[in-house]
């Protein structure tokens, strides 16, 4: 009985210690103004974006072996950058077009590194879609939402600790709980939340707006996402990004609220210019 109530008041204690560290822990995001849990620098995010970028381009078969393509995915997600204000928030941002043609994903890791599949960018018809696809990955980085993200997962790693201690009746027995409170953090933690995805798509309406393209694109890409889960190519954006009906109806509702006596006509879709370039290097292959 005493060992337990040893147990437990040592499991306590690191409990508390763990709750303190990340609530004392903010930072405060140079674009949004917000103050947020994290516990890296802006250098150390891009560290580790640069470090995982290789890794994490071969689980979609690579990068994409098309200067042209490559190019064009650059200089539209670098204007996105330039001219908003995504361009103060400090950070080298990278676009890569990954080989993978079947699924259908978009993604970017802490620092700066953003990501678009072949199959993906194949379901787009507009520059101002892929301005929009760039622009909410964009989003991600800037409000800091994977450092969030692995500041949670350090809480949830010592908090599982604490589980195991005060769990434990000895050795392997808390080896055991910790295991198992450890799969079941990393498997609430492999997501982004809805409010960081509406966030997302805000930032991503602001800034390809400001770097001079239709809103319409974002609208369409959102539709485009949820007529692809229908189909037989297989949506990982949609089993890692909320359900897009209702950011849909979020986004055209952000359209008319921003522009109530429409959309102005200098911002540019860029269909020509797509079909130009994308299309005619996928006829191709």
């Amino acid at each position: 009985m005493q060992k337990l109530l040893i147990r437990l008041i040592i499991g306590g204690l690191f409990s508390l210690f763990a709750l303190f560290g990340y609530y004392t822990n903010t930072s405060q995001n140079p674009v949004t103004g917000e103050k947020q849990h994290v516990q890296l620098s802006q250098r150390q995010e891009v560290a580790i974006g640069l470090q995982s970028r290789q890794q994490v381009a071969q689980q979609y078969g690579g990068l994409l072996p098309n200067q042209t393509l490559q190019a064009y995915v650059d200089r539209v997600g670098g204007q996105v950058v330039a001219r908003s204000g995504a361009s103060q928030s400090g950070y080298p941002f990278e676009f890569h077009l990954l080989r993978d043609p079947q699924t259908i994903n978009a993604f970017a890791l802490p620092g700066g590194q953003v990501f678009i599949t072949a199959a993906l960018l194949a379901r787009l018809n507009s520059e101002a879609q892929l301005a929009g696809v760039l622009g909410h990955e964009v989003g991600h980085v800037v409000g800091r939402h994977g450092a969030e993200h692995l500041a949670k997962q350090q809480l949830g790693a010592a908090l599982v600790n604490s589980v195991g201690i005060a769990a434990s009746d000895g050795a392997d027995g808390g080896r055991s709980a910790a295991m198992i409170a450890q799969a079941a953090n990393q498997l609430v933690s492999l997501r982004y939340g809805r409010e960081d995805e509406l966030e997302s798509d805000r930032f991503g309406f602001k800034f390809m707006t400001e770097a001079g393209y239709s809103p319409k694109g974002i609208v369409e890409v959102m539709k485009i996402l949820q007529s692809a889960s229908g189909g037989g190519r297989k949506s990982e954006f949609l089993s890692t990004h909320p359900d897009p009906g209702n950011r849909f109806e979020r986004l055209q509702a952000m359209v008319q609220q921003t522009y109530p006596n429409g959309i102005p006509a200098n911002l540019k879709e860029g269909k020509e210019e797509f079909s130009r370039v994308v299309r005619s290097q996928q006829s191709q292959r």
